[in-house]
């Protein structure tokens, strides 16, 4: 059967045949460490009379609990709900997919772009600006082509498409409209300027991959907001992070479900890879993506424009940076390319 603990609702999955009938037992939560109280005297379900009584006691339980289950059941129903937010923009993903391969034409580009009016105007706009060096010199989607180049080409259009996604406000965070758009194109930039200058092949993975790296929150805020009193009481002390009490309240972090999203979204394995792990790289070495999104979003906290206070733990950076044959001077001069590169496009994307 199914108990839920009613502090944390953390669901344990316990065999019927390991319940001793007719007593009283008690274990405590081992994600909230609240006392769970089961009655199995009464002829009720003893889902139904599951609680928690505080504070906790170090009685064991006389049953062993298998924590999974509720957890993956949970996380089930969270990528559930991925389905009542807006879709990705079907024409960002046959664009990237033309643009993707190397036998597509400019006239194939400019056919499915200017398919949506709209999404076309923003793009042919962010290309003329001082963002990308030009100012009124490219008139139509295939010139863009022709004079940007397609990754160029890729990145504008994915910046354009993403921006209404990721640019949602987020009570559970605590994020008003843009923030974490700001944060996750601040991202994108470092990331595309590290794989530059330390990995070229990964350039546009990188830009990818940082626009997309935190868009797990999407998903998360309602269940955050809902449990908005525990994540404060956890992170209280300030010596953990948000990701921390994620794992912690929920069971999983924002970066789990972000990968999970990239499935759902047909993202390529390595970067779904990069984004699961860009908190802890370590943990995937092979990865070099994920050092590189780490590192891209530890330069968007310096420089300021961190989406929650405390998200990024910065103690592995000098590690970070000596596997990707970083100094710091080369860190202070990405920060300052993206910070113009950042102000350059927020500015032009919110001229009316």
């Amino acid at each position: 059967m199914n108990v839920q603990c009613q502090n944390c609702s953390k669901i344990y999955h316990i065999r019927d045949e390991q319940l001793p009938k007719g007593k009283k037992i008690s274990f405590p939560c081992r994600n909230c460490n609240g006392q769970i109280m089961l009655d199995l005297r009464s002829k009720k379900n003893p889902d139904d009379t599951a609680h928690v009584a505080k504070p906790p006691i170090n009685e064991s339980p006389e049953f062993s609990v298998s924590e999974e289950s509720g957890t993956e059941n949970f996380k089930e129903k969270v990528l559930r709900s991925v389905g009542d937010l807006p879709p990705m923009p079907e024409i960002l993903i046959k664009a990237q997919k033309v643009m993707s391969d190397p036998n597509s034409s400019f006239q194939e580009i400019g056919r499915i772009l200017e398919t949506d009016q709209a999404l076309a105007g923003r793009v042919l706009k962010l290309a003329n600006s001082a963002a990308y060096g030009l100012s009124g010199m490219v008139s139509s989607i295939q010139h863009a082509a022709v004079v940007l180049g397609q990754k160029t080409l890729i990145e504008i259009v994915t910046v354009v498409g993403t921006s209404k996604f990721l640019g949602k406000q987020l009570n559970g965070y605590g994020l008003q409209h843009g923030d974490l758009w700001k944060h996750s194109l601040t991202v994108a930039f470092g990331s595309r300027i590290i794989a530059r200058k330390k990995s070229p092949k990964l350039e546009n993975d990188g830009f990818s991959a940082g626009l997309f790296h935190d868009a797990g929150k999407i998903v998360l805020d309602p269940y955050v907001l809902e449990k908005k009193k525990s994540f404060e009481e956890y992170l209280a002390g300030g010596q953990k992070t948000f990701s921390d009490a994620e794992k912690k309240i929920l069971g999983f972090d924002h970066s789990e479900i972000a990968a999970e999203l990239c499935k759902i979204w047909n993202i390529p394995d390595v970067l779904a890879a990069a984004i699961r792990y860009h908190h802890h790289p370590f943990q995937v070495q092979d990865n070099k993506l994920s050092y590189i999104l780490h590192m891209a979003d530890s330069i968007a906290l310096k420089i300021g424009i961190d989406t929650v206070a405390g998200d990024v733990n910065c103690q592995g950076d000098e590690k970070v940076m000596e596997f990707l044959n970083l100094k710091e001077e080369d860190v202070k001069g990405i920060m300052e390319e993206v910070v113009e590169l950042v102000n350059k496009t927020v500015e032009e994307m919110n001229k009316s």
